[in-house]
């Protein structure tokens, strides 16, 4: 079930990067650091600061060498870390997207 749900939100999160007039991924990945500094700086009302900590935290899970699963258990240590990656990799591609969008037009109102 749980596969199902990362498999369907990774397919969601491709079909919004390949919808035409949508923001590609390039354009998504560069769009990241302004997005983050947007949002530090309390410009951009898209991202909270809660859900930026949340990705921060994710960050710090998946490069830390302490994990919910031990690596050493293969097969399944690295599933957990693989999970909060497609986590991560599909808020940030939908969040970036979204930042693209208002930066075009700061006056829509973010999702």
């Amino acid at each position: 079930m749980v596969k199902a749900r990362r498999a369907a939100a990774t397919w969601r999160a491709y079909q919004e990067v390949s919808k035409p007039g949508s923001p590609g991924l390039g354009a998504r990945l560069r769009a990241l650091p302004r997005m983050l500094r947007a949002t530090v700086k309390g410009d951009y009302p898209g991202l909270t600061k809660g859900k930026l900590a949340m990705l921060g935290m994710a960050v710090a899970y998946i490069v830390s060498p302490v994990d919910a699963i031990p690596d050493f258990l293969l097969g399944l240590g690295i599933v957990d870390d693989f999970g909060v990656f497609l986590w991560l990799a599909t808020t940030l591609l939908g969040e970036s997207g979204q930042f693209v969008e208002w930066e075009r037009n700061p006056r829509t109102t973010v999702k």
